[in-house]
């Protein structure tokens, strides 16, 4: 068996070796380390979620101990009732928000109800993200443009 230690150079070789690859043969080894394909046509963004899942799974090797993923842990807030789910009308599971801020684009993944993924990091909200970026509090859908229209919040009353 190879080593497991997150920073073993057979662990970097994996890494470095996913700059080098054909953007199919990524496509292919995300589906095959999260299940289904990526939900986004950015390759680098795909090369860092994939560098960070192979580090992940080499220190849980290494660690040999149960690791409860942030996603365990929100399903488990919700199904006690520690967290309150908001539904997010108009946004999709799988929908990608993006959100130019000072020239840097921000991307965000719309994972299902009251669940977004930016830069790896599981979010509960827009808004959490917003502020994540601008460091001042913000209202989520506002900052993304994806706040309903008067007209279509006067129509859901």
């Amino acid at each position: 068996m190879t080593s497991t230690n997150p920073t073993s150079p057979h662990i970097i070789a994996q890494i470095e070796s996913l700059y080098d690859m054909k953007w199919i043969d990524l496509k292919s080894l995300w589906t095959e380390r999260f299940g289904s394909p990526p939900g986004v046509n950015n390759r680098r963004y795909v090369e860092r979620r994939l560098a960070h899942r192979i580090q992940e799974d080499a220190a849980r090797e290494a660690q040999s101990v149960v690791v409860v993923t942030n996603e365990a842990r929100v399903r488990h807030l919700l199904a006690t009732g520690t967290l309150k789910p908001q539904t997010k009308k108009g946004l999709q599971p799988g929908q990608v928000i993006t959100k130019n801020y000072h020239g840097v684009l921000h991307t965000v993944r719309v994972l299902g109800k009251d669940r977004f993924e930016h830069n790896g990091k599981l979010y509960l909200s827009l808004s959490a993200i917003a502020r994540e970026i601008t460091g001042t509090r913000w209202s989520g859908p506002l900052f993304f443009g994806v706040k309903p229209t008067n007209a279509s919040k006067d129509s859901s009353r």
